[in-house]
């Protein structure tokens, strides 16, 4: 059956959120999960995640890497000049919670825009952090990923706004340990053309996200054409994870797995 090659991930920052954090590891697994993905790791202790993962044999999959002060707004510091050594502090921080939990990607968040400071500066900082981060994290078999997030409704401001100024920057990196994590939901809102996007880019996506637009729910509840899109991802021999980072329009995570069953039970 076409499709059954996919591997589903939960993202636990947005599955199973009516439980405590610990417990949706629990529940990711007996939905039929085999990993799970979230926001960042550096709030628990290693050793418990650790724990997690083994009991109910889940992969972790991605994580973010720090992104300076999530709560007082920031997202991501990777383009912001004057934090480079913060940003590479962060990144050996990540690389140790990489290396204890067997994760081999992560994701690089840019930033908001700084004001006051010239596009070229930006591209400038955010390309030589990148280029650091892919080489420190190339020696220890870790994919770097980079993520174009829409600044239009989730993050206005934020800096790597669309799928092409994401690969433009891939291109000029040009280090061979940098990817793409291609959030369709983000897409969908900034740029559009999906399938000619992961058509032309699919050696290239190290990673997929998904949620329905708009209103960021599941697949089925809204415009984009997931069916097409999973064949067509399956057709192109995309063999990575595809995350689940949405929230159950009707706030019942299980419930919302309709659309899943087939690859969730493949998984198990």
């Amino acid at each position: 059956m076409a499709g059954r090659t996919l591997k589903l991930s939960a993202n636990l920052s947005f599955l199973f959120a009516e439980f405590p954090f610990a417990e949706r590891f629990a529940r990711a697994a007996q939905a039929g999960f085999r990993g799970v993905e979230f926001m960042f790791p550096y709030d628990r202790e290693v050793g418990e995640l650790r724990r997690l993962l083994h009991e109910y044999r889940l992969t972790q999959v991605l994580y973010n890497l720090p992104a300076g002060d999530w709560a007082a707004g920031e997202r991501g510091i990777a383009c912001l000049p004057g934090r480079e050594r913060e940003f590479r502090e962060g990144v050996d921080l990540a690389l140790d919670y990489a290396r204890a939990l067997g994760c081999s990607r992560l994701n690089c968040l840019a930033g908001l825009t700084p004001i006051g400071v010239a596009d070229d500066e930006i591209r400038a900082t955010f390309a030589a952090n990148l280029r650091h981060a892919a080489r420190r994290l190339s020696a220890h078999g870790i994919q770097l990923l980079v993520e174009p997030i829409n600044s239009r409704v989730d993050m206005p401001g934020f800096w790597l706004d669309t799928p092409a100024k994401a690969l433009a920057t891939i291109a000029a990196v040009a280090d061979l340990n940098l990817y793409l994590q291609y959030d369709l939901y983000h897409a969908q809102i900034m740029q559009g053309d999906l399938a000619r996007t992961i058509e032309a880019n699919i050696g290239r996506i190290a990673h997929v996200q998904i949620a329905d637009n708009p209103g960021r729910h599941e697949p089925g509840t809204g415009e984009i054409g997931y069916p097409f899109l999973f064949r067509l991802i399956e057709t192109l021999g995309y063999r990575g994870w595809i995350g689940c980072e949405y929230r159950p329009l009707t706030g019942d995570s299980a419930a919302s797995l309709g659309w899943a069953r087939e690859w969730l039970s493949a998984d198990g």
